[in-house]
């Protein structure tokens, strides 16, 4: 996983996006000025809101469903803000408290054991027939490839007993 320093720009236009939602139901536009490897290239995209330290919103797409990075960002900040179902919508009030990280993910790869997996390195998508639960590499608090699994499979509804199918992926992380 390769972090990139802070203000970076995937950082600012997911900040535009969600902030232009919140304050006035806006989607905002593709900015011009980007280069083109974000407007031609496609990729999964999380976007990660954290308030006081704590999880305030995180929504992202394991593979891309827009035409552009670019344009996932600005899709997946505004759900991070107003659509995670586990929070109630961002509020303008909060937006100056919000710090948000984006990550851009490389395309899923088949493993056959959990000894190609390292939580700091690979997250982990966890597949059982039609569901999938997904955890981003190097999070807080998940230290051992054993939990990194259990929580992408809980999150999928995946019981301790049912086969499951393990896939890795690495990002870059802009915060």
């Amino acid at each position: 996983m390769e972090n990139k320093k802070a203000g970076s720009w995937p950082v600012i236009l997911a900040r535009a996006s969600f902030e232009a939602y919140v304050k006035e139901g806006q989607r905002i536009g593709i900015p011009e000025d980007l280069p083109e490897e974000w407007t031609a290239g496609r990729a999964g995209v999380f976007v990660s809101l954290h308030k006081g330290g704590e999880l305030r919103g995180c929504i992202g797409t394991i593979s891309p469903t827009t035409n552009s990075i670019a344009e996932e960002i600005i899709m997946n900040a505004v759900s991070a803000a107003v659509r995670d179902p586990r929070f109630s919508p961002v509020r303008s009030e909060e937006l100056p408290d919000i710090i948000c990280s984006v990550d851009v993910l490389s395309p899923a790869e088949d493993i056959s054991t959990i000894a190609e997996l390292d939580v700091k390195k690979y997250g982990v998508i966890v597949s059982s027939g039609g569901r999938r639960g997904l955890l981003l590499p190097n999070l807080e608090g998940v230290d051992a490839v054993e939990d990194q699994i259990d929580i992408a499979r809980r999150k999928a509804g995946i019981g301790r007993g049912e086969p499951y199918i393990l896939q890795r992926f690495e990002v870059v992380r802009y915060e």
